[in-house]
């Protein structure tokens, strides 16, 4: 078999002061980085109570879990201060923000960064929605009406029409135009489920989903392929990326023990409880919890918390979060570039389970980023 050469992602700098988001761009671009990636949040998964220094080490140096930069406006700064990386959302949603203000923001993105802009977009999810009095019914459907009215935009240089469920446009113009003469940021959309992957067949430049099985993965790029040729679209050109919450680090032994970190277990429980049942187990958080769909950690205290995660079964963790050494790592994205997988993010979280790991875990991602470059 012929080796795949993949490109990949790492996070964008998310936190105060700005000279680290300037230095850690750059530095990310000088390591060979092909794209970075900013998570658009107002919260984070992590409950607060479970954010205190007797849990993780990270506490003693940041005062809460739910610190983050505007994802737009750091990629503005990130645009002016690099020259080669892609700049991607990882991923906003049209929920709290027009869909005409995301096709304005992100062709003024793509000109601060001469066409490096990625268009990361989602049905959104209820911890960024939910506690700011936001409605949160309807997301696939206003992720769909969305995309239209942003192509749209884009796409006529003339004032528009559009007669939606929730958006109306009535002589709507956009007079700005991309970097580059008729060539538009790629919308990379994170889809999964059957209604989802269908929209993003018939918008989407590229798809990121968050970590699943590669048989999964497999099935629905398919399934998406499919629905871009059944709207007239070439599937060939949708890139396939893949959102990886990932532990690295030099043996499988030691991989595990950091799964076992509660910081880590509440990744699980922004899944559906069809994970769960899929190996013989009930969703911590009751029968009817839907992920993203229902978790809002501000609403879920420390006990509630902590009993949740200790409830999370490893194999359930095993279809969660990317892990082992840089050999099983590369060896697991050779399952995915057999499905199609193109690009891949890290997002490393091994050093929110052991503080001590931050330089060594990255400097083992890297390993793995060179093996992709040269082709698995």
């Amino acid at each position: 078999m012929a080796t795949r050469r993949l490109t990949v992602g790492a996070p964008g700098h998310l936190v105060p002061p700005v000279e680290n988001l300037i230095r850690n761009t750059q530095r990310s671009e000088a390591q060979g980085y092909d794209a970075l990636w900013w998570p658009d949040h107002l919260m984070s998964w992590y409950p607060d109570g479970l954010w205190t220094p007797d849990l993780v080490e990270l506490a003693r140096h940041q005062p809460n879990a739910h610190v983050f930069f505007d994802a737009l406006l750091a990629m503005a700064v990130a645009a002016t201060h690099s020259e080669r990386v892609l700049l991607g959302t990882s991923v906003t949603e049209p929920l709290r923000r027009h869909p005409a203000t995301l096709a304005q923001a992100f062709l003024t993105l793509d000109h601060l960064s001469k066409g490096r802009a990625i268009l990361g977009i989602g049905a959104g999810e209820a911890e960024n929605v939910v506690p700011y009095g936001l409605d949160f019914r309807h997301q696939a459907s206003k992720l769909e009406e969305a995309l239209a009215i942003i192509r749209l935009l884009w796409e006529h240089d003339e004032p528009v029409d559009f007669d939606g469920r929730f958006w109306t446009l009535r002589g709507a113009v956009l007079g700005l135009g991309p970097h580059r003469p008729g060539v538009y940021p790629p919308i990379y959309v994170a889809a999964v489920g059957t209604r989802t992957l269908e929209i993003a067949g018939r918008y989407a430049d590229g798809w990121l989903p968050t970590f699943l099985p590669p048989a999964d993965y497999g099935a629905k790029f398919a399934a998406l392929k499919r629905a871009a040729a059944a709207h007239g679209r070439d599937p060939a050109r949708i890139v396939g990326a893949l959102w990886a919450y990932t532990v690295v680090a030099e043996t499988h032994e030691e991989c595990h023990r950091l799964l076992e970190h509660p910081l880590v277990k509440v990744l699980a429980l922004v899944r559906g409880t069809e994970l769960f049942a899929r190996h013989g187990a009930t969703h911590p958080l009751g029968e009817r919890a839907y992920g993203v769909h229902h978790f809002i950690p501000t609403h879920v205290g420390r006990d509630e918390a902590l009993a949740a995660v200790a409830q999370v079964p490893l194999d359930v963790l095993h279809e969660v979060v990317l892990h082992g050494t840089p050999d099983e790592i590369v060896a697991q994205l050779a399952a995915y570039a057999d499905q199609g997988l193109q690009h891949v993010v890290f997002w490393n979280v091994t050093f929110v389970a052991d503080l001590s790991k931050l330089r060594s875990s990255f400097d083992l991602l890297r390993v793995v980023l060179e093996r992709c470059h040269a082709g698995i």
